[in-house]
């Protein structure tokens, strides 16, 4: 029951901001506050939720460090979706033809912030967090990631293999960032970091939601293989590499401190029996 509360506590917020943000999208300024503006909401009222139905202090939201963490975190997916452009253009897959638009490239911040914020809080902090409790780190990680791999599956250019990238490279990538860092933070960063360095920065197609007009004005050509077609880089198998690749690393660091949460057992003498993990 407080999974759905959660969930649906964060998902209005996601639904009227988006709202908002769609409304005013010819306008970069307006976007930029909205979308910022839905981030914060988001959070206050997830961790408003989490109070009244778990009776604890939301510490994965903490205030203490959440600027550090952020920080880090946007680093992290910035500099892991410049390396995949590095890659692809290496290869003659990526053209620059000049500036782009500094007024678009702010609007894309606003509305990558309510995106980056709302699907973390969702699919981290609501399904993978409370999922995880009672079948484990490995298996929620795997059915989480399917499932946020398969909701782009509504975007315009989707496809079922950039559904399936976007499982690999971001849904089991920011759960196990999640796992590795115990905070929200962290992989909100991340998730920030690489949308506004594929869409506000490079101007590529962001999951298959069309031309983007950041701060290059710029092409893609090549096979899909190498540019992710219509679906744009993330389609790529450049990103999947670098997204099983930091999967690894913070499932290796999940291990390390002790965070991955064992499948609960029932038993005879304990049938409401958990898991617990050292914190």
């Amino acid at each position: 029951m407080r999974l759905v509360k959660q969930f649906l506590a964060v998902a209005v917020v996601a639904f009227i901001g988006g709202q908002g943000v769609a409304a005013v999208q010819g306008n970069p300024w307006l976007t930029l506050v909205l979308g910022l503006a839905t981030a914060v909401l988001a959070v206050l009222v997830y961790a408003w939720v989490v109070r009244r139905t778990e009776r604890r202090a939301p510490t994965e939201v903490a205030r203490s460090g959440a600027v550090a963490r952020l920080c880090r975190g946007a680093l992290i997916g910035a500099g892991m979706f410049a390396a995949v452009i590095a890659n692809i253009a290496f290869l003659d897959g990526y053209h620059v033809q000049g500036l782009g638009s500094v007024t678009g490239a702010l609007g894309l911040v606003g509305f990558m912030a309510a995106a980056a914020v709302t699907e973390e809080l969702l699919f981290r902090g609501v399904l993978f967090r409370i999922i995880e409790e009672r079948i484990g780190t490995w298996i929620s990680l795997l059915l989480t990631g399917v499932v946020f791999g398969l909701m782009h599956l509504v975007n315009p250019d989707a496809t079922l293999w950039g559904a399936t990238a976007i499982a690999i490279e971001a849904g089991f990538m920011l759960a196990a960032c999640y796992a590795a860092t115990r905070n929200l933070w962290v992989p909100i960063g991340l998730h920030f970091g690489w949308n506004v360095a594929a869409g506000a920065v490079f101007s590529v197609v962001v999951s298959g939601n069309g031309e983007s007009k950041g701060l290059l004005d710029a092409t893609m050509s090549g096979p899909a293989v190498l540019t992710g077609g219509d679906f744009g880089p993330e389609g790529s198998l450049y990103s999947v590499a670098a997204g099983l690749a930091l999967t690894v690393v913070f499932m290796w660091l999940a291990h390390r401190r002790g965070h991955i949460v064992p499948r609960r057992r029932r038993s005879a003498g304990d049938p409401a029996a958990t898991a617990t993990v050292s914190r």
